[in-house]
């Protein structure tokens, strides 16, 4: 994969205060770890904290109506997800200065996907490994403690700029490896403007951590859309990455259909029948080794077989077999498809532009 580049500046400078805040108290837990490992251990305590927030606030609604705080469907039906008492914050934050904070918060991760059928086997459950600092641990605790995450004033989810802040701080520190989850939100902001998505289905066969879909749906809230116009769908082959995906658009209370499971695109199409509106992707670049012959027939290559050792030409075609009639493809390339000539890429190219 070809390096893409990435943005030091998620999009969110305005209010980099409190997202800068929330790094700096994610960072202390890093040590030894690099940051591959590292952003899902900080990714998955800050999700935890976000839900945990959301349930907060709903369960003071339904105390101060007299009504049932313990109703799972009280929850459920606003959106939030519902949070057993054994893993509510205020537990893992009694357990932090205690040594079992790690298999607190792993017990908690387990209760709350037992609760959701929307997290089952989404959310990390590693913070009791014998490597992960147990005081640091507790301090990120206790500074998470004295953090909202929803903005009551706003009624903005401001955790959810912070989630995508991090995401980016990540990406520059894992440098070229980060293409496989990360699209800078400047070049996702350019696709999303271009194509407007404010009615239909929105797809990315090749969705990383979300990027496209949160910002689809902030277009449509910018622009006082509805979001319930928007109809989501993609996939990842990346079991790590499809799992942050999921944990992304939970925080930005996108409903997604990203299939039951991680899988390849070209050999397992979770969305075979999907006519979008709109595409919107950032495939990894210069794919090889995509196609060992068993797609040869694929009924996807219209405007001709696209080389095995190059993939690119392969997921612009994939991406017009999902495309509706009136509907519109946003994508990033690497720049030599423009000219490319190896492999029949150019006579694809030709006839994709004459049918055009």
């Amino acid at each position: 994969m070809e390096d893409k580049a990435l943005a030091t500046n998620n999009g969110n400078s305005a209010d980099i205060g409190f997202e800068q805040k929330i790094w700096s108290a994610a960072d202390v837990l890093r040590g030894n770890m690099d940051a591959a490992e590292y952003k899902h251990v900080v990714l998955g305590l800050i999700f935890l904290k976000y839900i945990s927030d959301k349930f907060e606030e709903r369960y003071l609604e339904l105390q101060a109506d007299n009504d049932d705080v313990e109703d799972k469907d009280a929850y459920t039906e606003k959106n939030v997800f519902f949070v057993p008492p054994s893993a509510r914050w205020n537990v893992i934050a009694e357990a932090a200065h205690k040594e079992e904070i790690g298999s607190v918060i792993d017990d908690a991760m387990r209760s709350i996907e037992k609760e959701n059928k929307r997290l089952k086997d989404i959310l990390p459950k590693t913070y009791s490994r014998g490597e992960l600092d147990k005081r640091r641990l507790g301090n990120v605790v206790d500074i998470f403690s004295n953090i909202k995450m929803v903005d009551h004033a706003t009624g903005k989810d401001i955790l959810g700029r912070a989630y995508e802040y991090c995401l980016g701080k990540f990406a520059e520190q894992e440098g070229k490896r980060a293409g496989e989850f990360f699209t800078p939100a400047c070049v996702v902001q350019t696709l999303v403007e271009v194509l407007k998505p404010f009615k239909g289905r929105i797809y990315d066969p090749c969705c990383g951590s979300g990027g496209m879909f949160v910002q689809s749906a902030m277009f449509v809230d910018h622009h006082a859309g509805n979001l319930k116009d928007i109809s989501v769908f993609g996939q990842d082959s990346n079991p790590t990455t499809w799992k942050l995906a999921l944990m992304n658009l939970a925080i930005h209370s996108i409903e997604a259909d990203l299939g039951p499971f991680n899988a390849d695109t070209f050999h397992n199409d979770l969305h075979p029948q999907l006519k979008a509106d709109f595409i919107m992707a950032n495939p990894p670049f210069n794919l090889s080794d995509w196609n060992d012959g068993s797609l040869n027939d694929d009924p996807r290559w219209k405007y001709g077989l696209p080389p095995s050792g190059n993939a690119n030409f392969a997921w612009l075609q994939h991406m017009i077999h999902h495309l509706s009639p009136v509907g519109k493809i946003g994508l990033v390339l690497a720049n030599g498809s423009l000219s490319s000539q190896s492999g029949g890429e150019g006579e694809i190219r030709r006839k994709i532009i004459e049918d055009d």
